[in-house]
């Protein structure tokens, strides 16, 4: 049992306890802060130390850097003072070179003065020795140079014809070789493919059996294919062929196209064939543009319409003479731009013309009128430039030429069209064209041989000297000139050329 004695004793010595806690505490407290004061000093000193080594060493780079400063500045100085030195002695160089030439102006003027009272004293004297020279003679300096000149002309007068006559034969043979020269130089830098167009084309089928697939029943498919394209499709010419005949290039290639995709697919009949020439027709249209675009990218043609590449294109599809009519045209604007360039006119006019000078074949089976008509219509609607428009509507001699551009395009389009195997013809009318002028010139006297060269465009005659004279030879030429152009049907023209040759052998001993 507690007693009050015992928690009074118990109270006393909690108190006492407290008490002595509280103390022990505040000695610990009192130790811990003097610990972490010390090291705050330690620390505190540490850093200083540190601090003041920092800025000595900061003081020694900045001292080390204003001396080199003042060592760069001072060689600065001294560059500047040798750089001023330098344009002293220039400028003092040139002052004197001044002085100098001041001088020498001076003295220069002086001598004209001199020459120039020098030259007027020789005029008097010139002037006083011919009166006196006029008046010996009995002439005027005007008088004495007419009986010079008069007794010079009949003395000397055949003599100055025929050195004129040479003169002239002599310029005419330059400027001819010349311009051989323009035009072989010209054909020279184009080469253009060309392939020769007829007038059918031959699809080839893997079997014999499939022709009957393709005339159908009751000939349904082929009267079908017949009547979308526009072609006449063949089917008994070849075996294991068919062949699509038309004069249109276009419409036998979209012909040419369904019929090789029926055959691929199988299934042909007129549902099946109307479907394959929309298909057909559709991607000739996109072939079409692709052409056009092709042509002007590599003539270097820009700012064109559209629609105008898009009418250029089709001349891929367009024959003339057998002759790709786009191809034709490109290699027209590759020669008139050569041309151009050599003779120094406008190329770009130049080329632009022979690109477009067939144009209007695109739509003259649409329109009326002849191609050159239709072109003019087409690129003036169009918005081209005057100048290719003068340039191209010649190449016919439809219009009068205009411009030397005109007579460009003219001249590149014959080029074009004259070259050996640019344009189809049969054998048989060759030949028989070729046999008909030979027969004809060799029907006249004194001819001894006659030779059609040059595709029929030149007849070279050769005669019997000792029965045609040289007078006779001219109107020989004239006179088979007239017969040719009377009796014959021919393109273009026909050069005569007639050759009178003498020999004389004689055999030395």
């Amino acid at each position: 049992m507690i007693t009050p004695m015992t928690g009074a004793v118990a109270l006393l010595l909690f108190l006492v306890g407290t008490i002595l806690g509280y103390y022990v505490r505040q000695s610990l407290a009192t130790r811990r802060l003097g610990s972490i004061e010390r090291k705050v000093r330690e620390r505190t000193e540490q850093a200083q130390k540190e601090a003041e080594s920092l800025v000595e060493k900061a003081k020694e780079e900045a001292r080390g850097l204003l001396a080199k400063t003042e060592q760069e500045e001072s060689e600065r100085r001294k560059a500047l003072l040798s750089s001023e030195e330098l344009l002293l002695r220039r400028e003092s160089s040139l002052d004197e070179r001044a002085t100098e030439f001041e001088k020498k102006e001076a003295e220069l003027a002086k001598s004209q003065s001199q020459l120039a009272k020098g030259k007027e004293k020789l005029e008097e004297e010139r002037g006083t020795i011919l009166g006196k020279l006029e008046k010996v003679a009995g002439f005027s300096k005007e008088q004495a140079k007419d009986e010079l000149m008069t007794g010079v002309e009949r003395e000397y007068e055949q003599e100055i014809t025929s050195r004129m006559r040479k003169l002239e034969a002599e310029g005419a043979e330059r400027f001819e070789r010349r311009a051989k020269e323009i035009v072989a130089y010209a054909v020279q830098k184009t080469a253009v493919s060309q392939t020769q167009e007829i007038t059918t084309t031959m699809v080839s089928l893997p079997s014999e059996d499939l022709k009957g697939k393709i005339i159908g029943k009751e000939g349904r498919n082929i009267r079908s294919l017949e009547r979308l394209t526009g072609c006449e499709i063949i089917v008994d010419e070849a075996p294991e062929a068919v062949v699509i005949s038309g004069f249109d290039p276009l419409k036998r290639h979209i012909a040419k196209v369904a019929l090789e995709r029926l055959i691929a697919d199988g299934r042909i009949h007129p549902a099946r064939v109307e479907e394959e020439v929309a298909k057909a027709e559709s991607e000739i249209d996109a072939q079409v543009k692709e052409a056009g675009e092709a042509a002007v990218y590599e003539l270097g043609v820009v700012g064109l319409d559209p629609r105008l590449i898009q009418l250029l294109g089709r001349l891929r599809f367009r024959t003339s003479y057998g002759q790709n009519v786009l191809l034709h045209s490109i290699e027209v604007a590759y020669l008139c731009s050569a041309l151009a360039a050599e003779i120094g006119v406008d190329v770009s006019v130049a080329k632009k013309g022979g690109l477009f000078h067939d144009i209007g074949k695109a739509l003259d089976h649409q329109l009326e009128g002849s191609h050159v008509d239709i072109g003019v219509r087409i690129l003036e609607k169009f918005g081209v430039e005057k100048e290719v428009v003068s340039a191209m509507k010649s190449h016919h001699e439809d219009y009068p030429y205009e411009s030397i551009e005109a007579v460009i395009v003219q001249t590149a389009d014959a080029i074009s069209a004259s070259r050996p195997g640019a344009r189809k013809d049969t054998l048989e009318n060759y030949l028989k064209r070729i046999s008909e002028l030979e027969n004809l010139v060799t029907a006249f006297e004194g001819i001894e041989k006659a030779y059609a060269i040059q595709a029929g465009r030149e007849i070279r005659v050769f005669v019997k000297p000792q029965e045609i004279s040289d007078l006779e030879a001219q109107q020989l030429a004239r006179d088979i000139a007239k017969r040719i152009e009377e009796e014959l049907k021919y393109p273009g023209e026909i050069k005569v050329t007639l050759i009178r040759e003498n020999r004389f052998v004689e055999v030395a001993r």
